[in-house]
Parts: structure tokens; C-alpha cells; sequence
């Protein structure tokens, strides 16, 4: 009864070592990045901004504009308490 015993579980074990070496058994359990259908991720176009002599929140379309001529253009007059913060009134408060 022992002996049974024991070649059962010699016989399991070789058989768990065989299907952990088996490529078939594998390939069988990976998931191939080719079968994977993502859904397209679609990016905002990218904003260029370049100084062109507006100096004014009305003549600003966005609040991102108005920062980057806050920050890059020289005489804008887009931050009236000093803090930083452009066209707060208008897009950036």
C-alpha cells in the first residue's frame, strides 16, 4: 500500500515538472500582446504659442495661452494683482 502510495505521488510530481516544461503547455497559457485589441487613445493637438505682441487678457483665447505669454513675452499686462496668475477674471480664476 505504501509502495502505491508512493508511485502515485512520484508520478504526480513528474507530471506537474513535465506540463511546467511542456512549450504546447506554455504557449497555451500566454497571452500574446497581438491578441489584445486596445482602444486608440487620442491626444489633444499641442498648442504653440509665440509672442506676437498681444499684451491683453481680451486678446486671449485660453487660459494656457495667457500663461505662456505671461511667462515667455516681455510687456504683457495679464496679471494685475501680481500673484502669478494670468487673465484670473477671464480663464485662469
Amino acid at each position: 500500500m505504501k509502495e502505491a502510495l508512493i508511485i502515485f505521488i512520484v508520478v504526480v510530481i513528474v507530471g506537474y515538472i513535465y506540463k511546467q516544461n511542456d512549450p504546447s503547455f506554455l504557449n497555451s497559457t500566454v497571452i500574446k500582446t497581438s491578441d489584445i485589441e486596445l482602444p486608440a487613445v487620442q491626444t489633444p493637438p499641442v498648442q504653440t504659442f509665440e509672442c506676437d505682441g498681444r499684451e491683453h487678457c481680451s486678446q486671449m483665447t485660453s487660459c494656457e495661452e495667457a500663461t505662456y505669454f505671461l511667462n515667455n513675452c516681455p510687456g504683457v499686462r495679464m496679471d494685475g494683482d501680481g500673484d502669478g496668475i494670468a487673465c484670473e477674471r477671464q480663464f485662469c480664476g
